[in-house]
């Protein structure tokens, strides 16, 4: 058990400390946690209304599955997390603040699942997790972050920063799962030039949020 939570959390604490320490405006560390433990609780929900929509077995399209049963469910729900818990909160106040708190709501929610998915199927799965589900909700929490940053500090198409800050997130989303689910046992071949998109793409905004923290300063 304490091998499956160490296995299960490591990349999850590695990756939020690596965004956490890209701040050049330190967030209180009570407020992420609050955002990381919303993240896991939507775990539970989530898990049941995909078990309903699994057993009534509404399709099998591989495309609705992926984007609508998998995609759309999350990251709305991430989404809708950041506006109701974050998103007016006095200390959400720069660019790469909606960074911060995205991908904490997005660890939050891989936490549980990776912990709960390795308990199930077994500890030696640690590591292609760590490299692929985990990693690929804090992207999609970083490009959420980035939308809605712009959005906050922003008077310049503010509504459609929202909007972004759910429709990227939800199409990369999309894409990952559909990958996943149509090659098989080919999917690394297709999954890792992906995720090395996602990272420059990340990577990218995240500097770019940075520099703007720095342009306000």
């Amino acid at each position: 058990m304490i091998g499956v939570l160490s296995a299960g959390l490591a990349p999850v604490f590695a990756l939020m400390c690596y965004i956490y320490l890209k701040d050049r405006v330190t967030e209180p560390i009570s407020l992420i946690v609050k955002m990381f433990m919303l993240g896991a609780l939507l775990v539970f929900p989530i898990m049941f209304i995909q078990y309903a929509l699994a057993a009534e077995n509404i399709t099998n399209n591989h495309f609705i599955q992926s984007f609508f049963f998998v995609a759309l469910l999350e990251e709305f729900s991430k989404w809708f997390i950041f506006i109701f818990a974050i998103y007016h909160h006095s200390d959400f106040d720069n660019h790469y603040d909606g960074i911060v708190y995205a991908v904490s709501i997005s660890l939050g929610f891989a936490s549980l699942e990776n912990v709960l998915y390795l308990l199930t199927n077994g500890i030696e799965y640690a590591f292609l997790r760590a490299f692929f589900p985990v990693s690929s909700h804090a992207l999609f929490g970083i490009i959420m972050g980035y939308y809605f940053g712009r959005a906050k500090v922003t008077n310049l198409h503010t509504n459609w920063n929202r909007i972004f800050a759910l429709l990227i997130p939800f199409i990369l989303h999309g894409i990952y799962n559909y990958i996943l689910m149509s090659v098989a046992s080919y999917w690394i071949y297709y999954l890792s030039p992906f995720m090395i998109f996602l990272w420059c793409v990340a990577l990218h905004r995240m500097k770019a949020a940075n520099q703007s923290v720095t342009m306000i300063k």
